[in-house]
């Protein structure tokens, strides 16, 4: 399979290269692309929006200013939490050592804390007169805001990750000056398909199964109904969560979604491409982000991704066995990539009308898989191993991989599905002395199942994701000699060697330590 995906794309982008000349597009200096530029930063907090913050304010300083976003009731609220959950994170260390003591004037000329919220309409901006300074200023608008559990209650992921999408393009459709909207969405709002997958939009009420009937305003009434059921029946504020994150995964497996988090981003792509009318719109889809490659402290994270909190659980013993194909491609991206790709997008598509998807992964220039990672896993906490709570080392060792969904199910039942059931009736037989015992085992095998009902897409996942459109922009990039090495983002340049043993676990382990 792989080989023809790679034949495919090379047929289909020589293609693009001889028909249309035009796409081929020329790239002025980037640095001076932001210089008195103001941007709007929403989802301000996260992993990637304090990347793009750090990298801004460190290689273009006379950058006019950055709203940030921040959930805050009020404004003395979102100071703090600018302070304490933004610059005064270790990825601004470099900021630190460059300014030393005049960072924070520097801070509060450039950076101004908006207390706000997508999921309201303005964003939540309440008072007027920031609000139409905003409206006045704004040159781009970044919006990086998203809830991104699998399993999110379907009220709350429909209100950032879709509504939050359409509040976003109304606020930006204010700005007078604006030259374009940047969304951050993801690469897996193509579900589970298998083979290539191209840098395509989506239409309004697009399926990935095929059902008819999508409708985005429908969906809300539907969770509206589902709430008002809820409340009348009393049910208890745990109750009432399960289930919502219950009706947010049926809702997205009806339509051919494995999950809630990637049905609501899609339909979040929907509102935004179908209501930008002439607004310039670029649609950045990451795959798997990791820690930063090179840029600003190499191996810089924040946050577990699925695949490190794999990597923990394994250096800490926690990790019976794996599930998944060992040999199927894990489509990992530094984060300072995919920042640079972004600012690299802004600067291509300033005041340009249209609608632009790219891609941003790994699996198509330079693919690494599970079986690898397992590798680098090993050989690393074998030399260099966790502690346990008694300051002993954690011998790591290698374990049971399930390929399939039968071999794994047939563990469980064996493992552990058996004792349980033999525990059950000793604790009938003792008047149920043992019953939360029982409960609390019950509890932790439906989670572990849980999970893996959620995570199965991604463990046996076929797909390539194409990047065809980022290929462009980085042909683009190497004709701007200059600012090549500052807005890397190949992914053809990571050894991947290098990168987990020297810089990704090292780096996941020192957060571990430090969290």
């Amino acid at each position: 399979m792989g080989l023809s995906i790679f034949s495919e794309t090379a047929t289909v982008f020589f293609f693009l290269l001889i028909s249309f000349p035009f796409l081929i597009m020329e790239l002025s200096s980037i640095v001076e692309s932001l210089e008195q530029k103001t941007i709007l930063v929403t989802g301000s907090t996260g992993f990637l929006a304090k990347l793009f913050v750090e990298k801004v304010l460190r290689v273009q300083p006379n950058i006019k200013r950055l709203f940030i976003l921040l959930r805050a009731a009020d404004t003395k609220s979102a100071v703090q939490r600018l302070h304490h959950e933004v610059i005064g994170k270790e990825v601004f260390r470099v900021l630190w050592d460059t300014y030393g003591a005049g960072l924070d004037s520097y801070i509060s000329e450039k950076l101004i804390p908006v207390a706000g919220d997508i999921g309201w309409e303005n964003l939540g901006v309440t008072d007027c007169s920031l609000r139409e300074e905003m409206w006045r200023e704004i040159d781009i608008v970044l919006n990086s805001a998203a809830t991104t559990a699998f399993d999110e209650r379907y009220d709350h992921a429909f209100s950032t990750n879709t509504f939050g999408a359409k509040h976003v393009l109304d606020f930006a459709k204010q700005c007078v000056k604006l030259k374009m909207l940047l969304h951050v969405s993801t690469a897996y709002v193509a579900g589970e398909k298998e083979g290539l997958i191209l840098e395509k939009p989506f239409r309004m009420g697009e399926t990935l199964n095929g059902t008819t009937g999508l409708d985005i305003e429908q969906e809300m009434k539907v969770i509206q109904e589902k709430l008002k059921q809820l409340e009348d029946e009393e049910v208890t504020q745990k109750a009432q969560t399960l289930a919502m994150k219950d009706l947010g995964l049926e809702r997205a497996r009806k339509y051919g979604w494995p999950n809630t988090y990637v049905f609501t981003k899609a339909m979040g792509e929907m509102i935004l491409g179908n209501l930008r009318e002439n607004l310039p719109l670029v649609i950045i889809r990451p795959t798997i982000i990791t820690s930063t490659y090179k840029e600003p402290i190499p191996g810089w994270t924040e946050g577990l991704r699925t695949i490190d909190s794999l990597g923990v659980a394994y250096a800490k013993g926690k990790l019976p066995c794996f599930l998944g194909d060992p040999a199927s491609i894990v489509d990992l991206i530094p984060g300072d990539m995919v920042v640079n790709s972004i600012i690299v997008a802004m600067a291509a598509h300033m005041n340009e009308s249209g609608e632009f998807i790219y891609q941003v992964g790994s699996s198509i220039r330079n693919p690494t898989d599970f079986n690898k990672f397992q590798e680098y896993a090993y050989h690393y906490f074998t030399k260099d191993p966790f502690m346990d709570k008694h300051g002993r080392p954690i011998k790591v060792r290698k374990i049971a991989v399930f390929t399939s969904m039968d071999g794994f199910y047939k563990y469980i039942a064996i493992r552990y599905l058996l004792p349980l059931k033999v525990f059950q009736l000793i604790n009938i037989a003792f008047c149920k002395y043992f019953q939360s015992k029982y409960d609390d085992q019950n509890r932790k095998i439906g989670f572990v199942m849980r999970l893996v009902d959620l995570y199965r897409p991604y463990l046996f996942f076929k797909g390539i994701f194409d990047d065809i459109n980022m290929e462009k922009l980085r042909m683009a990039l190497k004709e701007n000699h200059a600012e090549a090495n500052i807005f890397y983002f190949d992914p053809r340049s990571i050894d991947w060697d290098e990168y987990f043993m020297k810089i990704h676990i090292p780096g996941v382990r020192n957060y571990v330590y430090k969290g």
